[in-house]
C-alpha cells in the first residue's frame, strides 16, 4: 500500500478519531497520538516557526513518522470503525447452546 499518497494520509488522519475511541488499542499508541498533538501546539519546536518553510517541516515530518508507525492499526479504522472484538469478552469460555449435529465418518467401508 502506498504511504505517501495524500488520500492514504488523509484517511489515516481521519481514522485517528476512531482508533482513540477503541478500548482495545494499547495506551502506548494512544499516548503517541496525544504527544504528537501536544508537540504540534506547544511553542517549543526543534526548528522555530519563525523560519517559515523549515519551521513547519519538523511538524510534518513528525506526523508522517507517527502515521507510518501506526499505519497497520489505523488501516483497521478507515471505514469508520472496526468490527467489535468479542475475543476478550468470551476468552476461555466454551459456549454452545441449542446445537444439534450429527458426525458421520468419511472412512466408512460398507
Amino acid at each position: 500500500m502506498q504511504f505517501l499518497s495524500f488520500r492514504v494520509i488523509w484517511s489515516r488522519i481521519k481514522a485517528i478519531r476512531f482508533m482513540m475511541a477503541d478500548k482495545t488499542v494499547s495506551k502506548w499508541k494512544k499516548a503517541l497520538i496525544i504527544a504528537g498533538i501536544a508537540y504540534l501546539f506547544l511553542p517549543i519546536d526543534l526548528i522555530p516557526p519563525i523560519i517559515f518553510p523549515l519551521g513547519f517541516i519538523d511538524d510534518i515530518v513528525l506526523w508522517l513518522v507517527i502515521l507510518w508507525y501506526l499505519r497497520n492499526e489505523l488501516d483497521k479504522y478507515w471505514t469508520g470503525g472496526k468490527s467489535k472484538d468479542l475475543s476478550k469478552k468470551f476468552k476461555s469460555k466454551d459456549i454452545i447452546d441449542d446445537v444439534e449435529f450429527d458426525v458421520e465418518s468419511g472412512d466408512d467401508k460398507s
